[in-house]
């Protein structure tokens, strides 16, 4: 009698902000590219570097997420195809898998006139976590945190300041024995406060905020202008877009927290920090899309001016949305590999990579390469 066919395991992605416009176009993409409706086009570990590295199938991808919101993924999606985020008909297309995601959303917070502490919060949060992987008998669960951005801090906070809800939800994932990733400028895993649990979770952790556009950018023509020597008197950016991430970034302390990963890939990639600033304009009529500018003023041989000038036009969420779907599966297979701590090579998809990495994207990119060999099967370190 032949054995019984074992089934893949099945690994769980727990968004935070479940229900905003990167968190549906994940789930959406992620049930199209399954399906076939649609090739795998922006998402990294399809490609034939990461055959081998033995990541969760798509397929094998089960969502699920907090939130402070109401409006269910489903008609968020309908929403999102209307602003040409995602394509016509994708919402009916994928509609069972959008509302199988919707089922488990569980209320975020904290909400206003929430009467409960941080440990009450942070035990909740880890509770439906753990309720999440046991209920869908999971093998392991990825959290990563999409959600607006928050205020930055006005000074570092000491090790006892008050826990943000980004920070919430990190503690939560640590202490449910899930993997974390931060996928916004918000402060996460980097509260003082939560080193101790980071370092004795023994989990992998990456992250903070996504590098999806101006940025991406930036670590390629930074290290391009090093490697010239060429002299970069003044680098100014001007970044345009509206939605979510529009109204919350229309609060100064929220895009300076945004803003301060644009200066620092400058910094690490030129040796100094240019002339100019980065100015963030809410434009609710552009929906999901964004535009960024940038005008690099440099010097040549024998002092000679130029300039260079950029413009970048793209859906923020059609951008991060596979870059979401990578980390998870990423993070996921170092967890099944036994990896813990900060994982630096992932820096290839960060603003403000954790751990020593490098700052140039294509040297991000060649770690990045490592890593996917280290987590193959042949590899036995």
């Amino acid at each position: 009698m032949s054995a019984p066919r074992q089934l893949p395991p099945r690994v769980g992605v727990w968004l935070i902000g479940a229900r905003g416009s990167v968190a549906t176009t994940v789930v959406a993409g992620c049930a199209a590219l399954t399906a076939g409706l649609r090739p795998p086009t922006g998402l990294v570990t399809e490609t034939p570097a990461f055959a081998r590295s033995g990541l969760p199938a798509l397929s094998s991808l089960v969502f699920g997420g907090h939130d402070t919101l109401d409006c269910p993924l489903p008609k968020r999606a309908e929403q999102l195809a209307a602003g040409g985020v995602l394509p016509p008909g994708l919402p009916a297309a994928v509609e069972a898998e959008l509302a199988a995601a919707e089922r488990e959303i569980r209320p975020g917070g904290p909400l206003p006139g929430d009467t409960r502490d941080e440990e009450e919060l942070i035990a909740a949060f880890a509770t439906d976590l753990r309720d999440f992987v046991r209920r869908l008998g999971l093998d392991r669960a990825v959290v990563v945190n999409v959600a607006s951005t928050e205020p930055a801090p006005t000074e570092p906070a000491p090790t006892g300041a008050a826990l943000p809800a980004s920070s919430l939800y990190a503690a939560a994932a640590l202490r449910a024995g899930c993997p974390y990733v931060n996928f916004t400028p918000s402060t996460g895993l980097h509260h003082p406060g939560l080193a101790g649990l980071a370092a004795s979770s023994g989990l992998p952790y990456g992250g903070r905020d996504g590098k999806t556009g101006q940025t991406l950018l930036r670590s390629v023509l930074g290290p391009m202008f090093a490697q010239r020597a060429l002299d970069v008197r003044a680098w100014s950016g001007t970044n345009l877009l509206g939605g979510g991430d529009g109204a919350a970034l229309a609060d100064p302390a929220a895009a300076a927290a945004k803003n301060a990963g644009k200066e620092r890939v400058l910094a690490d990639t030129l040796g100094t920090v240019p002339e100019g600033q980065v100015h963030i304009d809410d434009v609710p009529a552009l929906g999901d899309w964004k535009t960024a500018w940038d005008h690099v003023a440099f010097d040549g041989f024998l002092g000679t001016r130029m300039v260079l000038q950029t413009i970048w036009q793209g859906c923020d969420s059609a951008l991060a949305a596979p870059l979401v779907l990578d980390l998870a599966r990423l993070l996921a297979r170092a967890h099944e590999r036994g990896l813990s701590g900060p994982r630096p090579e992932l820096a290839f998809f960060f603003k403000d990579p954790v751990g020593d990495a490098p700052a140039s994207l294509a040297e991000q990119y060649a770690e990045l390469e490592r890593f996917a060999r280290r987590l193959s099967e042949e590899d036995g370190r």
